[in-house]
């Protein structure tokens, strides 16, 4: 079955809202096996609504709708598909008494236009609103189904989960077997050299298909199968995860969908090991994005923003003649960054410390081009390792990428000290 997403409404068009109904449905469709070819946004307007179900008609089996089913004289969604169908419509009384009651309850006089959220398409099935007062409708006609969902996603995800997906399992329109999903998660390795290493597995793939996706600073792997239960689909899964998991396993952080920085707290907390940082360039990033994870407290020590060559100095103490003078390495250097890594160590006394330095842009400082930075990690008992990278993309690219690129350091230095496997 080929289904489609028809967004109604003029306000996502002029980007007042986001669409997140379609993204919610794309997701839920997939648990039960339904295969969503297109996403639509049409504003509201008769002629051009019509012409979007004509166009989705000629493509797709299910018509999903989401808006339009409101009160006003511009919610036409079941206006106009019932004038295409030729069908009439009437009012379904339930719907109806509670639109009465509701607002009896509150002292208001109900206007005769909110009657239109209880208009049923003529031969169509009702999905009842638990959280509203437009009704749902779903029905078939000619081979095409459809299924009108309200707006409001609060409205919309409980009729879609209790209504509109047991309405098409009552009709015997999705398959037994349901799509079942895995995320990999990948870090310190860009989206192409990933899909190289796997290039071979995405050619020959059949029943697991591998799809690639590239984040800022991370790299996402999505295996997809179909089966009829749970056991099942982990088999195949399985098969496929082990043998990525063989060419790329120094890059693979986690098996499931959670975060970079969920993992390293994860991993800091099971091993009681604590973590400082000192940031420059990244302006409190790595700190951000840290305790951003519950559970961080127990971790997580503290950090300093050290911007300026004054407060790297005050702060850190690091030593003036490295960040000024003639012959001064410069703020930007390796020596700076691994002055500052040493700096906080001692403050903190943590088993980790990261020191971060460099130029984020728009433009060059120290006469050092944007991109250049530098990564400081200190551990208890071993040597301060500093690495120097050279990064691509806009200001908050470059400083998102800091921040991954000393996470997934940080990340393989704590597998040396684990075995546990996410």
């Amino acid at each position: 079955m080929k289904a489609e997403i028809i967004a109604v409404g003029t306000e996502l068009l002029l980007g007042q809202i986001v669409n997140t109904n379609a993204q919610y449905i794309s997701q839920r469709l997939a648990v039960v096996g339904v295969d969503v070819f297109y996403h639509t946004v049409v504003g509201d307007n008769a002629v051009r609504i019509r012409q979007c179900i004509e166009t989705a008609c000629k493509r797709s089996d299910l018509l999903i709708f989401t808006g339009g089913l409101g009160p006003t004289m511009d919610d036409l969604t079941k206006d106009v598909l019932a004038e295409m169908l030729g069908r009439k419509m009437t009012y379904d009384e339930p719907a109806m008494t509670k639109m009465t009651e509701m607002f009896a309850g509150r002292g208001i006089q109900m206007v005769e236009s909110n009657k239109r959220q209880a208009n049923v398409i003529d031969g169509a099935d009702v999905l009842k609103n638990s959280t509203g007062l437009a009704v749902g409708n779903a029905l078939r006609h000619d081979g095409t189904t459809y299924v009108l969902l309200p707006g409001p996603p609060r409205e919309m995800k409980p009729m879609l989960d209790d209504e509109a997906i047991p309405w098409l399992k009552r009709q015997q329109l999705i398959d037994q077997s349901s799509l079942y999903t895995r995320m990999l998660k990948f870090a310190g390795i860009g989206e192409s050299g990933l899909e190289n290493a796997l290039l071979d597995l995405i050619e020959q793939q059949t029943d697991t298909t591998i799809a690639t996706y590239a984040k800022e600073g991370e790299v996402l792997v999505r295996l997809a199968v179909k089966g009829t239960d749970q056991h099942e689909a982990d088999v195949k899964l399985d098969q496929v995860e082990r043998e990525i998991h063989n060419r790329l396993g120094m890059h693979l952080y986690a098996a499931k969908d959670v975060s970079l920085p969920e993992v390293l707290v994860e991993q800091l907390s099971q091993l009681g090991l604590t973590l400082a940082a000192a940031e420059s360039c990244t302006g409190g990033m790595f700190a951000d994005m840290i305790t951003a994870v519950p559970g961080s407290s127990q971790v997580f020590a503290g950090g300093a923003v050290t911007y300026s060559n004054e407060m790297k100095e005050r702060i850190l103490g690091v030593p003036h003649e490295l960040l000024e003078g003639e012959n001064a390495p410069g703020a930007v250097s390796e020596p700076t960054a691994k002055a500052m890594a040493e700096g906080m160590r001692d403050i903190a006394d943590t088993d980790f410390t990261v020191a971060i330095t460099g130029v984020a842009g728009p433009a060059h400082s120290e006469r050092k081009p944007v991109g250049l930075v530098y990564i400081a990690i200190a551990e208890k008992g071993r040597e301060i390792v500093v690495e120097e990278l050279r990064l691509n993309g806009d200001r908050e690219g470059i400083r998102r990428r800091t921040v991954y690129a000393i996470m997934y350091r940080l990340w393989r230095r704590l597998q040396d000290r684990t075995v546990h496997i996410h």
